[in-house]
């Protein structure tokens, strides 16, 4: 190919064009991404010439003297140490003066190098009391507090306090401090200082290791929207005020190990990228975790709750470790979410104290709650059924895998309780869907709110009691006041109404008498009271016969011996009732309403009654061919009419001391299918109204033996005890 001369001549001049133009290019982007990070470009460098003029002149800001070094880039790396040297020496000194100190606000500035904070603070020896006058008495309570500690450490071992005790020093901040949307490129220390006044780092950025270890802050400490993007470590600090850390990105370690929150601590909305460890700290304030996400693991070992710990809508993607931690209050888990374990072991909870659970979710198949077996079950709760199905049912497979039993029946019978109040509400409750205008404002809604249900259900059917409050009528004021007292629901038939009454009362007995099947202790007790009051009221029937030619009374050796023995059955039931039972006043009432109505009419019938034959004889007979204990579940309480039979059984001998002890067999015999000997009603000359008595006692044995055989069935792993009774 041929060049002319002017092709060759603007070759050149094109070249140097491109050039300057990758330059300009180059250029450009340099100062962009300088300008992301916090360059000099609209962040003038602060000199020590500005830094003067910025202490000769501050400025008013929430109510105190301010150093304004804003919209600044400081230059503090080891290069320039000149520089860092004079600004730290100047600051430090106009900062604390002889007069009224000064506060400092670093908002929107780039510090490029190292950062000591303690070096721009008021130095104090940690001991003596040359600044007592600086502090107030629960200032000086905890300085008093952290002399000992060092005093103890350093008696254990020298090799614990790096700095002797008379050298130990603190650095205090008597003025405000404000960090908001600083950017810190090099690592920070804040550590072993003071803050007096309010300390606001809103949307500050820590690109290195941020250290605050041993500091205290005596107003708020806020941390709003902070990042940091290494090591943050808080060890051994206190907020006597409220911690606001809502929103804050922990990109690094995270360590609040030992940390004293006197009031209230927000870490809502905070993300958590590495390990969060909480090991050991106290939280005398509410603990806010609302919202927060957990990337690896978060430890809350041996750490002391002593108000609420919030953790709804939490994320654990790994452990969630609350070993040996205290909790003097409620621990809501709302909404929370889990892929890994969530750790509760050896943990205490005070009484009053328990784990709200309503809406948590297992995200993976790894995922389970753990603690100590027969307690953490206890402290479970979940305040509704609909829309927490899944969850128990996921609850009692996870203690179940545990082989913690006590536990899966704890939440068996806590959903059971739940349903059982559901159907109670049905029946008795409210329905919004056909209560008349006059009845929803006897439950608590004004005329209005009514008014507007009764045009809202012209059109549709509220199928759950929370689609009121998509009426604007409805508060959610109001819809707490009402939510026990009315149901939202189609209304029930006669026979639907028949079903659901019968279902209730079958599943309150069940709950009453064995906590649906998980408390053996608990039907036991029933047994227990229900043998010694059958047993009291054969034996009145038998040996009590006045109104007869030849008067049956019995001794009053024999009263006072079945008197007393009555007296320490029925106790020890009583007893166990009590111990056991979530409700047992209405487990005795529940009791009572099976066992002494229809006794106590065909009693009273009984002694209406005329005499007749064979009044001088006892009800009942006892096999004399053999004494043995035996089971007694396919025997009827009546002897067979055969003669042989009628041979073998006699009368029960009134005349020996130890007869009352025949009604306690026969009880025995009928309730718990078992007894010392075979004890029945004669078939000859028998009331209909004692046979009645008997077979309804039978029948109500048969009832028992089967609620004690499946109580026994679900707290005993794997036993089937109808397979060893055959």
């Amino acid at each position: 190919m041929v060049f002319g001369r002017k092709s060759i001549k603007i070759i050149p001049i094109a070249c140097l064009a491109i050039a300057l133009f990758c330059c300009l290019f180059v250029a450009r982007v340099e100062a962009s991404t300088l300008g992301n990070g916090g360059s000099t470009g609209d962040r003038p460098l602060l000199t020590v010439e500005r830094l003067q003029a910025a202490i000769a002149s501050p400025v008013a800001r929430d109510g105190s003297c301010t150093i304004d070094l804003t919209h600044l880039t400081i230059d503090l790396r080891p290069e320039n140490g000149e520089f860092r040297d004079r600004f730290y020496e100047t600051l430090q000194t106009a900062l604390n003066p002889t007069g009224t100190p000064l506060g400092l606000d670093l908002s929107d500035s780039l510090i490029r190098g190292p950062f000591i904070a303690r070096e721009l603070g008021l130095r104090t020896p940690l001991y003596g009391n040359a600044l007592a006058g600086l502090f107030d008495d629960r200032e000086r309570e905890q300085l008093a507090r952290d002399r000992r500690r060092l005093s103890q450490l350093s008696q254990l071992s020298r090799s614990l306090v790096s700095t002797p005790l008379e050298q130990a020093q603190i650095a205090v901040f008597r003025q405000p401090l404000k960090l908001v949307g600083t950017h810190f490129e090099g690592a920070t220390q804040f550590n072993n200082t003071f803050f007096l006044d309010r300390l606001e780092a809103t949307g500050a950025q820590f690109d290195e290791e941020a250290d605050w270890s041993q500091t205290r802050f005596s107003e708020a400490a806020i941390f709003g929207g902070t990042v940091f993007k290494q090591e943050a470590r808080f060890r051994g600090s206190i907020f006597f005020e409220k911690a606001k850390f809502d929103s804050v990105q922990f990109k690094g370690v995270v360590n609040f190990q030992g940390v004293q929150f006197e009031e209230s601590a927000n870490f809502d909305r905070a993300h958590f990228f590495q390990l969060g460890d909480f090991g050991r700290s106290h939280w005398r304030g509410n603990a806010d975790f609302s919202q927060s996400q957990w990337d690896d693991r978060a430890l809350f070992t041996r750490g002391k709750f002593e108000k609420s710990l919030f953790l709804t809508d939490i994320f654990f993607n790994k452990l969630a470790s609350f070993r040996e931690a205290r909790f003097s209050q409620s621990v809501n888990l709302r909404g929370a979410r889990i892929m890994d374990r969530l750790a509760f072991s050896d943990s205490i909870f005070a009484r009053g104290a328990y784990i709200n659970l309503a809406g948590f979710s297992f995200d993976s198949e790894e995922a389970k709650i753990t603690g100590d077996p027969g307690q953490i079950g206890r402290v479970l709760a979940i305040p509704n059924l609909q829309g927490n199905e899944t969850l128990l049912r996921q609850l009692i497979h996870n203690f179940r895998q545990q082989e913690q039993i006590a536990d899966a029946n704890q939440i068996d019978y806590m959903s059971q309780s739940l349903r059982d109040r559901n159907l109670r509400q049905k029946l008795l409750g409210v329905n919004v869907n056909t209560a008349s205008i006059r009845k929803l404002i006897e439950i608590g809604f004004s005329r209005s709110q009514a008014e507007e249900i009764d045009r809202e259900r012209q059109e549709r059917i509220f199928g759950n009691l929370s689609e009121l409050l998509t009426l604007k009528a409805i508060d959610l004021a109001t819809y707490i006041k009402v939510r026990d007292r009315a149901i939202a629901a189609e209304a029930l038939f006669l026979g639907a109404w028949l079903r659901t009454a019968l279902t209730w009362c079958g599943l309150s007995v069940l709950l009453l008498l064995s906590r649906y099947g998980t408390s053996f202790g608990l039907a036991f007790g029933v047994g227990l009271v229900a043998i010694a009051y059958f047993s009291l009221l054969f034996w009145f029937v038998d040996r009590y016969r006045p109104h007869v030619p030849k008067p049956v009374i019995p001794t009053r050796l024999e009263t006072a011996w079945m008197a007393g023995s009555f007296a320490v059955l029925a106790g020890m039931g009583i007893l166990a009732i009590f111990r056991t039972g979530q409700h047992p006043w209405l487990t005795l009432i529940c009791l009572a309403t099976l066992t002494i109505p229809v006794p106590a009419v065909l009693t009273v019938a009984l002694y209406r009654q005329r005499a007749h034959d064979s009044m001088d004889r006892s009800y009942f007979v006892e096999d004399g061919g053999m004494r043995q204990l035996r089971l007694t579940i396919g025997r009827l309480p009546v002897i067979p009419r055969f003669g042989f039979f009628r041979d073998r059984h006699l009368p029960i001998l009134w005349d020996r001391r130890w007869n009352w002890l025949n009604y306690y067999d026969f009880s025995l015999n009928n309730l718990l299918k078992f007894g010392f000997n075979d004890i029945r009603v004669r078939d000859e000359y028998l009331p209909g109204l004692i046979s009645g008595l008997v077979w309804y006692q039978w029948s109500l044995g048969l009832l028992y033996i089967t609620l004690l055989l499946w109580t026994l069935s679900r707290t005993i792993p794997g036993l089937n005890l109808l397979i060893y009774l055959k």
